[in-house]
């Protein structure tokens, strides 16, 4: 009986092991990958001419400004004081405007970058999953970001409710409430 026991001990630490030996773990640099896409090179190309346009935009506005001010500075003491007010004051108008639009300008090109960005990493995502799957990986490590890039969720165990459990937290993240607002 005991030998019997022992056998089956045997069998099983080796099933397990060999279970366990045959996971596949992968890597890869995604950020390498996308950067190598001519997908992303197009965008490249793209946002270069954008930015351009931008600063050719904000060049513009600048040489009038320019002018404008060495106007002013050339006509200051012609002018009386109430066109001196108005002078200024369209000179600050226009540095406002100026600075206005370089920030929008920047905030244009990084929602610009993100919208031309986006489906070229969808792309790239769908490449490695389908990879990944194929090849029967268990889990495949971004190693660009220190992240996971894939992972098969069904051969994979949640162990948040035993991390929970451990930590004496009873409620369930859906559960939580917002706390109330200081007064």
């Amino acid at each position: 009986m005991k030998t019997a026991i022992k056998l089956t001990l045997a069998v099983t630490l080796l099933m397990g092991s060999t279970s366990l030996f045959a996971q596949k773990f992968g890597r890869i640099n995604t950020q390498e990958i996308i950067m190598s896409m001519p997908e992303t090179k197009t965008m490249q190309t793209n946002m270069e001419a954008y930015a351009k346009e931008l600063q050719d935009n904000i060049e513009t506005m600048n040489v009038e400004f320019n002018t404008k001010l060495q106007d002013f500075q050339k006509n200051y003491n012609t002018l009386n004081d109430m066109a001196k007010e108005m002078k200024e004051k369209d000179l600050s108008d226009l540095q406002n405007r100026i600075r206005e639009f370089q920030e929008r300008a920047q905030q244009e090109y990084q929602k610009k970058q993100n919208e031309l960005l986006a489906p070229i990493i969808e792309k790239a995502k769908g490449a490695i999953d389908k990879i990944s799957a194929a090849g029967g990986y268990l889990v495949v490590f971004d190693t660009s970001t220190g992240s996971l890039a894939y992972f098969d969720e069904t051969n994979l165990t949640d162990i948040a409710p035993e991390v929970r459990k451990e930590l004496g937290i009873t409620e369930t993240p859906a559960a939580t409430t917002p706390a109330p607002a200081a007064e």
